[in-house]
């Protein structure tokens, strides 16, 4: 086993359709056989998962969304989450979900919140992990997309919601639009977590900053072409939830020796590591940890540091995150 797997950890950017396991998707997709392109075949599901471009990673991406179509899909996939994490030792997570797309199809908002609540609180006491949720508006929707999502987040108040956000392709989708949106989230105590600055430019995270009140970024690997807002982040201490071969498998990075971590670091730039759709992407938050350990040049102190900063940078509950903490000193016998 190494350093990284059996550290304990927090998880800050990951998605709840993109968590979906090779077994949950083909589960998921044997129960709708016959009207879904999803193969179920491991090895065709490999293949399928092979993306040439972020916009085809899109397309691949909401074929899986369209497996979630009862309560009942949307609880098998956030029980088996729950424990595909805590089989990483991931004691923490804040897990990225998008009710528009769920309730676009016909499942109630109320039904959306009551599943993933459901599956949550068995998450918690069958597999040991925190899980806490953000709301995130489809950006390629549009406004309607965002007046469902803030509804369903205002109106039901699920009790594991921390915070709201914005996801989808970035490129032509102006973040200034969903302004009233984020202003509206953070007045109710949601915390502003967009994404912001993977496939488009530092402009994007500054429209996040500025616009949208964004408490961290997600992605945010932009910020490596602008000094002025590396000083920024690094002055204000807003967080970057950045997630390596993500960057690489939607091509927004050409290569990993050309990630931007080292240089984000180096600026003094806060930041987390992080999984993204983890299966997709063929990876895991252990293998995140090991990327990061090569491209930072980190021994096991510097592994465990990251994992520190991960769990201080979440909005845990103050028990879980000293909790958490004691488990990493504990793990390293500092």
């Amino acid at each position: 086993m190494s350093f990284e797997s059996g550290l304990p950890k927090a998880e800050l950017h990951v998605h709840h359709v993109g968590s979906a396991s090779m077994r949950t998707v083909a589960e998921l997709a044997e129960r709708h056989a016959g009207t879904t392109s999803v193969p179920t075949d491991p090895e065709a599901l490999a293949d399928f998962f092979t993306f040439t471009d972020f916009a085809h990673f899109i397309e691949v991406y909401l074929s899986v969304v369209d497996l979630l179509r009862t309560p009942e899909d949307l609880w098998t996939l956030t029980h088996d989450v729950g424990r595909d994490l805590a089989a990483q030792n991931v004691r923490y997570v804040e897990l990225t979900c998008t009710p528009y797309t769920s309730i676009a199809v016909g499942i109630s908002a109320e039904a959306y919140c009551e599943a993933l609540e459901d599956a949550r609180r068995r998450a918690e006491a069958d597999f040991g992990v925190t899980m806490r949720w953000i709301f995130d508006i489809p950006g390629e929707s549009g406004v309607p997309a965002a007046d469902v999502t803030l509804d369903t987040a205002l109106r039901l108040q699920p009790e594991g919601l921390i915070g709201f956000g914005l996801g989808g392709p970035e490129i032509g989708v102006p973040r200034p639009q969903f302004k009233a949106h984020f202003e509206q989230a953070r007045a109710a105590g949601l915390h502003s977590l967009p994404h912001a600055g993977e496939s488009t430019g530092p402009e994007t995270i500054w429209d996040a900053i500025h616009v949208l009140g964004a408490e961290r970024i997600g992605h945010g690997i932009a910020a490596a072409q602008d000094p002025a807002l590396m000083a920024y982040l690094a002055e204000h201490q807003i967080p970057l939830e950045i997630s390596p071969t993500s960057n690489i498998r939607t091509r927004s990075v050409p290569s990993m020796d050309q990630h931007p971590l080292p240089t984000l670091v180096a600026a003094g730039v806060p930041v987390s590591i992080n999984s993204d759709d983890p299966p997709m992407f063929d990876t895991t938050l252990t293998r995140e940890y090991e990327v990061a350990r090569d491209l930072l040049g980190l021994d096991d102190a510097g592994v465990a540091d990251l994992a520190r900063v991960g769990v201080r940078q979440s909005f845990a509950p103050d028990d879980v995150k000293s909790t958490v903490l004691a488990e990493i000193d504990a793990y390293t016998g500092s």
